[in-house]
Formats: C-alpha cells, structure tokens, sequence
C-alpha cells in the first residue's frame, strides 16, 4: 500500500507542475523534458506515468475538473437559497482565479485552445464531468425549487460561464480596476436575475 501511495503523490506531482507549466507556456511550447526538469526527475520517468503529452492533458483537466467539481459540490449541499448558492460558485471560482490561476488559465489556453489534444477519450464533456455533473445539480436542483426558471442546459450554463470567464479573462489581462472579488456581489446578482424564474 505504502508504494501505491507513493506512486499516486507522484502522479499528482507531475499533474501540478505540468499544470503550472502548460497554463503559463502553453501546450506546445511545453515539453515532458520541460516538466522533468521542474521536478528534478528523468524524461523517461515522466512516461513511466504518463504515455504521452496528450494522455498528460487529458488528465490535467480531469484533475482541474474534479477539483472544482468537489468545491461545488460542498455548495450544492448546503440548505440555502439559489440566489445563495449562485454567490457562494461565483466566490469559488473568481477565487481559485485569483490563488490558483494556472487551474482556470488551463481551461481557457489549453482544454479550450488545443481542442485536438481532448479528443480520443475525452470528447465534448468527458473530461470536465466533475465539474458539469455538479453544475447539472445545482441547476436541476434550482428549477425544481421553483427558484430559476426551466431552460435548455447549455443556454443556462453557456450564460453563467460566460460571465466568469470573461470576468477572468478580463482580470489576467490587468484591465479590471478593482480586484476580481469585489465583483462578486454584482455578477451573482445578474447572473441570478438573468436565470431566475
């Protein structure tokens, strides 16, 4: 046991410092002798867990994915309102931008730039199911409340992504004057009164 769980702090240790490469370089300009190097460990070990660069993406997102998803998923259990709970993923996620930014810069220059790399195994949503999965929940769960109106998932989701995102986006590239989570309040308030029912 002690060894299998060796291996998987392994994993996980090349899964980060990938993930900090590639969100910062970008997929192609990062190599495995790159990611190596960061870890002060062999090319060839690298493979030992990972048989590709692709195969290594594929499962960054998964991971980035699961790890937002299990953040979510502590909103979804919680007995408050939708309006509430809109606030509380808005937190999260202008928060991970903000102390975790390689997780969402990874999402926006990788999984969503390099769309070939996510294809064999990881098509459409496959691969960031953590993360839809609890989304689905929240709005499921929110609909049959009665407190947000029943619409075509993707136009639901496609609205309050596009609101974080773009509110990322425009925070790494330094245009917002303030810092990200004083937006907050304002964004989960639209977000709510665009969806609400």
């Amino acid at each position: 046991m002690k060894a299998e769980k060796k291996k998987a702090l392994k994993r996980e240790s090349i899964i980060k410092a990938a993930l900090q490469l590639f969100s910062v370089n970008g997929f192609h300009k990062t190599t495995i002798p790159d990611i190596a190097a960061k870890l002060q460990m062999s090319a060839g070990n690298v493979y030992n867990y990972f048989s590709s660069k692709d195969i290594l993406a594929q499962e960054i997102i998964k991971y980035t994915s699961k790890a937002l998803g299990e953040e979510i998923h502590k909103v979804n259990i919680m007995n408050v309102s939708a309006k509430e709970k809109i606030e509380k993923i808005v937190e999260i996620y202008f928060m991970m931008a903000k102390d975790r930014p390689e997780m969402i810069e990874y999402f926006l220059r990788v999984y969503l730039s390099n769309r070939e790399v996510f294809h064999q195994g990881c098509e459409g949503m496959v691969c960031v199911s953590g993360f839809i999965t609890e989304i689905m929940i929240f709005f499921d769960d929110s609909v049959s409340s009665g407190e947000l109106r029943n619409q075509d998932f993707f136009s639901a989701f496609g609205l309050f992504m596009g609101y974080l995102g773009g509110m990322v986006f425009l925070n790494g590239e330094e245009v917002l004057p303030k810092p990200i989570e004083e937006y907050i309040h304002d964004i989960s308030f639209n977000i709510y009164n665009a969806l609400k029912a």
